[in-house]
């Protein structure tokens, strides 16, 4: 794929103004026909789609829109026909260059999607960007969905998958809004690498899940993600380490876990209680949410009564 610097190289040494004038005249004559396409009396050109947010795509799929995707990001890994499609990157390090290449006709994001320049330059080229706010809460999984399907033209199937979600997410939470057992201490340890292990506080992704189970997020001197240390480690001491599938593969199962500054020491660590779930599927805040919450109630209780 040609870049800009490799269409520059290809008329200097005229002027930098001239090459650009040069470039639009080339960029109007590739638009022309679908531009022709898209105006032509009773022709309505198809929507082209790329979702950057596992969690987008996934509604998009439930929304039955699939075949309008052109494009995902790395965290699109539900439904597993969602890999197959051409993929944009990662989500906080996007390319316009990439996106653009798709011809999408709208791109739908995740917060935490950037930089936010790339974003502005897609925008600026004509290409609608809607960001939906993360809100990793059921209220904010809704919300999601709401807007989505506005957006896609699809209310009504949003409404429907409003409702089924409602009615999942009431039969999941029931069992664990009636039980009476002491709530465990969690402690949810969030690793890309060996060297970059942080633990998840208060408002984060993480918390929501472990209160939705009805836990304790054993961390409670501050927000969001920070690295873990031995001294926070032991200060929480918990009866559970909760960690993605992904980041238990990252420092080596179990075994590796243990290893971690400080939780050996701790009751979690000294009875190997350390369990995980999919990363997207336990923290992607995606329709899947009520079989999340279920999920990561059985591993809790299932490691409590080792």
């Amino acid at each position: 794929m040609l870049t800009l610097d490799d269409l520059e190289q290809t008329v200097k040494p005229l002027p930098r103004r001239h090459f650009l004038t040069q470039l639009g005249a080339m960029m109007a004559t590739i638009a022309l026909p679908q531009l022709a396409f898209a105006n032509e009396p009773g022709k309505k050109a198809a929507r082209r789609i790329v979702s950057v947010g596992g969690g987008l795509t996934e509604i998009i799929y439930a929304l039955g829109a699939e075949k309008e995707l052109v494009g995902v990001d790395t965290t699109s890994l539900y439904p597993q026909a969602a890999t197959k499609l051409p993929s944009v990157g990662y989500a906080r390090a996007l390319s316009s260059e990439g996106i653009l290449a798709l011809s999408p006709t709208l791109v739908l994001a995740s917060e935490d999607a950037g930089p936010p320049t790339v974003l502005r330059q897609i925008g600026t080229a004509g290409v609608p960007v809607t960001v939906l706010s993360a809100n990793d809460r059921f209220e904010g999984v809704v919300e999601r969905i709401q807007r989505v399907g506005a957006l896609i033209d699809r209310g009504a199937q949003a409404s429907q998958l409003e409702n089924q979600l409602k009615q999942d997410w009431q039969r999941a939470r029931a069992p664990i809004i009636a039980r009476k057992t002491p709530a465990p201490r969690v402690l949810f340890i969030l690793s890309h690498s060996p060297g970059q292990v942080m633990v998840g506080g208060k408002g984060s992704s993480a918390d929501a899940m472990i209160a939705y189970v009805g836990a304790r997020n054993a961390i409670e001197g501050f927000e969001g993600f920070k690295p873990l240390t031995p001294e926070a480690v032991i200060a929480a001491q918990p009866d559970i380490i909760l960690l993605t599938e992904q980041g238990m593969s990252v420092v080596g199962g179990v075994d590796g876990v243990l290893k971690l500054p400080g939780l050996a020491q701790t009751a979690a660590g000294q009875k190997r209680r350390v369990v995980a779930l999919e990363a997207m599927f336990m923290l992607g805040f995606g329709p899947r949410l009520p079989q999340a919450v279920s999920a990561l109630d059985q591993v809790l209780t299932k490691a409590m009564q080792a």
